[in-house]
């Protein structure tokens, strides 16, 4: 499929998808919230793709929304700022897409993320960024709260009061400090980032695709539950886990034998 505002790629079993409107940093239009939604679809359905890299063309991971055609609504109007922005609930449904998507989902973080462009990365698995690479919550700036996921993607990864601090101050955290807090889970040379993003998710997609979808979910299950509930779910994603029985025996020869599997899914 073709697309207007990304592009989208395979090499092997890991796919790229890349925004691509640098001359608005790749702010969230019309036109590319389409071409995401169309592109990660893609992914989730291609068996053959076992992890997804997210990344940003030009200067920009992505800048948020793009409010170039955005109207301000007053009191009179008996609309809300929130309300006109989130058309048709778009910043709801946007952080429950990369929620939803079932596989790794790796941030390759190139330059800024802000407002739904830093949800956007924080809502991915892991984040890797070069020195490039810059966060900033920008909501209250626009007189705005945060939303497409921020109050719960960010202090699940750096805690209530830096979220606090990060959301309050709307301050820009450079790749030094996004390290330091957690934004960035690894920090590499920018002339690298692809290829180092490439070489992570084959870290993860060498193993069977159906445990590793599985070990996803119980993870992020898990996060909410309590105990019980978490013990259960493992129970549950350890059965899914070995619904792939090629892939169970192959895991089995390979440990006795001292080499890496090759898994099918299968």
């Amino acid at each position: 499929m073709s697309y207007q505002a990304v592009r989208y790629e395979t090499r092997g079993d890991v796919a790229i998808l890349t925004l691509n409107v640098p001359d608005r940093l790749n702010a969230i239009g019309r036109q590319l919230r389409e071409d995401v939604i169309a592109a990660v679809a893609e992914a989730h359905a291609d068996d053959a793709v076992r992890a997804l890299i997210l990344t940003g063309e030009g200067r920009g991971f992505c800048s948020g929304a793009d409010l170039s055609g955005a109207r301000p609504a007053g009191p009179a109007e008996g609309v809300s700022q929130n309300a006109r922005l989130d058309e048709e609930h778009w910043v709801g449904r946007w952080a429950k897409m990369w929620a939803g998507f079932d596989k790794p989902l790796i941030g390759a973080i190139n330059g800024v993320a802000a407002g739904a462009g830093m949800s956007t990365a924080l809502a991915c698995d892991v984040r890797i960024g070069s020195e490039h690479a810059r966060f900033k919550t920008v909501f209250l700036e626009r007189s705005l709260s945060p939303d497409s996921g921020m109050s719960y993607f960010l202090p699940r990864i750096v805690g209530y009061a830096r979220a606090a601090d990060l959301i309050f101050t709307s301050r820009a955290v450079d790749a030094e400090e996004a390290y330091r807090l957690g934004l960035l889970d690894r920090l590499v040379k920018h002339e690298t980032l692809l290829d180092e993003a490439l070489a992570y998710a084959r870290q993860m997609t060498r193993w069977p695709p159906l445990a590793l979808r599985s070990a996803k979910r119980v993870l992020q299950h898990g996060f909410e539950a309590d105990l019980d509930q978490a013990l259960f779910y493992e129970l549950m994603g350890l059965d899914v886990a070995r619904r792939s029985p090629n892939d169970v025996k192959e895991s089995g020869l390979a440990f006795r034998e001292k080499r890496p599997g090759v898994f099918t899914g299968t």
